[in-house]
């Protein structure tokens, strides 16, 4: 089983995890809605990725309510 020849210094530990604090995160704005977003992934306020409309949340809010619709009217009838 290997061990260290030698103790590793403080000064020496700081330097080798100098890089392991955290970067702030990169945001960039979506070209639709104008939200800040993160580069390279799809808007969740909109929706949109590259000029399409990927998630269709239009599409989705319409059946959800359609849907509720549909519930109410049978809790109301039993």
């Amino acid at each position: 089983m290997g061990l260290p020849a030698k103790r590793r210094t403080k000064q020496s530990k700081r330097e080798r995890a100098a890089h392991f604090a955290l970067k702030a995160m990169t945001l960039a704005v979506c070209p639709k809605c104008k939200h800040p977003i993160r580069p390279h992934r799809v808007c969740a306020n909109c929706g949109y990725y590259r000029g399409k409309d990927v998630l269709m949340l239009k599409v989705r809010e319409e059946r959800h309510a359609v849907r509720h619709k549909r519930k109410q009217k049978k809790e109301a009838n039993a």
